[in-house]
């Protein structure tokens, strides 16, 4: 929606409530640093951020979006959306309900945490107080909502513009009061330095590191909130460097740090896993703009510490990590409350990454190609870019080979998805018709003659064609029946 139309609205609530409102935060800065505003806006209420919210919603309708309300916060979210009349791959239409902008209410306020408290102590409070509690000065700034929409006075209490000039993340106040008070802040550091290409102040960085063991009393979700956030960035190992040179990964995702360094034995290395890690995150950005996707790259490689060793006339081997990493991945994500299926997700990238590699250097069978396409589904062109990224060599020969080697294999998929219509696999010949030619019920038998009939068709033996399959199935039926007797007889 247009941002002059909101801020006429807002001001219409502001005049009827007689209260002041201010735009705060991440929009001031952009909008100072000639960024494109993002779909989220902050705003500060001297007074109710909740009734305030409450008439705002008033003011512009309830069919315009959706009020979310936040009571302990004295917060509430207005998101608006748009309908969208949408047809699902069976003919049926649904509508679906675009955001198209977020905002937030909030009463000026302070909040600081207990020792061992995962909830804040909220106070109402002034503007100045409020901005004084923000993570960084260039976030610590605030216009007011006008009648010719925003105030061009910034109120910049702690020098948030000259800061933005320097490139420079510092705290409003002491980084060690600031820290201690939100924790989550250190991460909101190395995800702004991320965005934002800027340097941490080294007062502010030192506190990072004094104040990294206070992040064991933020939730695992918000952590993994900011670390989405930091993956979206355009290039992602900036924050990723800091959290591992200031250790404060240690307290959320201490596998990560086991992936630096390197050994040597009898003049043997082998590289830096973490600095390996890194550049295939920044690649995996190049090619994706998917978060969960550079967090896979993250994680590719995780089990390699686990499974190093030294081998006589083989040098280093890390033999079985992606099977490792894939149970690793589990575990991990499990803890950092990710959703099922992004954790799905991430385990099948983790485990099949080495794959397509092996595929090629042992030849691109149409075989070794179905498997492929059937083992990874919807997911094979986000592997295909994980792969991809992880040629990191300097070798500029190498790299080139291995790559052009990835555009054989695209080719080969895009062949056999056409020629076998390897889409949505499955036998052309059901468990249905199975059963009804054996006269069986549904059970082990059928499940096994319908994985027979599968694996042929992988395996090239029969075309994926339903006369084709019958025709197998005539073949084969009479020795899983056969077997199927012999249990029973058991």
């Amino acid at each position: 929606m247009m941002l002059d139309k909101l801020f006429k609205q807002i001001l219409q609530v502001s005049k009827k409530t007689n209260t002041d409102i201010y735009v705060v935060g991440g929009f001031v800065r952009d909008e100072l640093m000639g960024l494109e505003h993002k779909k989220d806006i902050d705003f500060v209420v001297i007074g109710s951020g909740l009734e305030f919210a409450r008439a705002f919603a008033v003011e512009v309708g309830e069919h315009a979006g959706t009020l979310i309300e936040f009571p302990d916060f004295d917060t509430a979210r207005f998101v608006f959306t748009q309908e969208e009349k949408v047809v699902a791959e069976n003919g049926e239409e649904y509508i679906k309900k675009n955001v198209l902008l977020e905002i937030e209410f909030a009463g000026a306020r302070t909040e600081k945490y207990d020792a061992d408290s995962r909830k804040p102590i909220v106070q109402s409070t002034s503007l100045e107080e409020d901005l004084k509690r923000r993570d960084f000065t260039v976030n610590a700034m605030a216009q007011q909502v006008i009648a010719s929409g925003l105030s061009k006075k910034i109120i910049d209490p702690f020098g948030g513009q000259e800061d933005l000039k320097r490139k420079i993340l510092r705290t409003p106040l002491d980084p060690n009061e600031t820290f201690s008070e939100d924790p989550l802040r250190m991460l909101r550091a190395t995800r702004f330095s991320a965005q934002l290409n800027f340097e941490i102040e080294p007062k502010t960085y030192q506190a990072i590191i004094g104040n990294r063991h206070r992040m064991k009393i933020i939730s695992k979700e918000r952590i993994q909130e900011e670390l989405m956030k930091l993956f979206a960035s355009d290039v992602p190992s900036v924050g990723l460097k800091i959290l591992t040179d200031t250790k404060l990964i240690a307290e959320f995702l201490p596998e990560v740090l086991d992936l630096g360094g390197v050994e040597e034995v009898k003049g043997y290395t082998h590289k830096n896993n973490l600095l390996h890690t890194f550049a295939v995150v920044d690649n995996i950005a190049q090619w994706s703009d998917k978060p969960l996707l550079r967090f896979a790259g993250l994680m590719h490689d995780i089990a390699k510490p686990q499974t190093k060793e030294f081998v006589k006339g083989r040098g280093w081997t890390f033999d079985m990590h992606e099977h490792l990493g894939k149970k690793m991945t589990k575990d991990i994500f499990k803890r950092l409350r990710m959703s099922l299926d992004d954790t799905k997700y991430v385990m099948k990238l983790v485990r099949w990454h080495l794959q397509p590699i092996a595929l090629m250097d042992d030849g691109i069978t149409d075989s070794a190609v179905r498997r492929l396409i059937v083992n990874l589904g919807d997911d094979l062109h986000d592997l295909l870019i994980l792969c991809r990224a992880d040629v990191t060599t300097g070798n500029q020969y190498k790299k080139e080979k291995r790559l052009r080697n990835y555009d054989k294999l695209e080719t080969r998929i895009a062949e056999v998805l056409e020629k076998d219509k390897m889409r949505e696999f499955q036998s052309p010949f059901r468990g249905d018709e199975i059963m009804q030619a054996c006269g069986l019920k549904p059970g082990p038998t059928v499940g096994k003659i319908k994985k027979a009939l599968e694996e042929a068709i992988l395996d090239g033996v029969v075309p994926n064609e339903y006369e084709a399959v019958k025709e197998y199935f005539e073949k084969i039926k009479g020795d899983y029946l056969e077997k199927a007797q012999e249990w029973e007889r058991l």
